[in-house]
């Protein structure tokens, strides 16, 4: 695969074959952005699990205490006493069955997060087709289904992000910007990482973290060593 000249100029900062600590992968990824724009920086995790077994599904949720970096819309579904209270939280959007048709037909989606009280999942549950696929539909694991809205809208606008894997057994989440600090970062990752080694499956037999790897939106990869994980 051919790169362009910033790429292979940001792939010269660093050594790919060397596995680095938490800390320093932070300092070298920042270090590769130099797109014009505030880059996106993840993380992508490969583990030893079996997503085909539901009891090697991981998924949940976890507040970064730098947030993200980005502005998150939220959309929740609820009625009576909790529609006042969704708005007063400071959700984007609040509303009930109005709004099925809205994305069904009309293809809404000016929206980042659904949250869901359980009362309206009947409701929600019929947008499973169209909020499935795109990873936005609402789940007690990650936080999303719940009778405290106020919380749950509290903890996604402060940086909560949700963890997951995807059919190749990999987890990948944005920890932040490439303009936060390296400490910010580090520190992002770290309690990130700390979730994700809390939710691994009893049944799994074998290594559970097999790679982790760090880039911005446009830099290379950065390998960060799975040791002390």
């Amino acid at each position: 695969m051919k790169h362009g000249k910033k790429y292979t100029e940001a792939m010269k900062q660093f050594d790919r074959a060397t596995y680095y600590d938490l800390a320093e992968a932070c300092g070298m990824v920042k270090k590769t952005a130099t797109a014009k724009f505030d880059e996106t920086v993840e993380v992508h995790i490969r583990t030893g699990c079996d997503g085909r077994h539901a009891e090697q599904q991981i998924r949940g949720a976890v507040v970064l205490p730098n947030g993200t970096g980005k502005t998150v819309r939220v959309l929740v579904f609820a009625k009576g006493d909790k529609i006042n209270e969704a708005e007063a939280a400071g959700a984007d959007y609040v509303g009930g069955e109005e709004l099925i048709p809205k994305i069904q037909n009309e293809g809404w989606f000016e929206f980042d997060v659904v949250v869901a009280t359980p009362d309206m999942m009947g409701v929600v549950g019929r947008l499973g087709k169209v909020l499935g696929p795109k990873g936005l539909m609402p789940n007690p694991k990650a936080g999303t289904v719940t009778m405290d809205v106020t919380k749950a809208i509290n903890d996604i606008k402060a940086g909560k992000i949700e963890y997951r894997l995807d059919k190749s057994n990999i987890i990948h989440c944005p920890i932040g910007k490439a303009s936060f600090t390296e400490e910010q970062l580090s520190e992002n990752l770290g309690a990130l990482m700390d979730a994700i080694v809390k939710a691994k499956p009893s049944t799994l037999k074998g290594q559970y973290l097999r790679s982790i790897t760090l880039a911005t939106t446009m830099g290379p990869g950065v390998r960060i060593s799975t040791a002390k994980f």
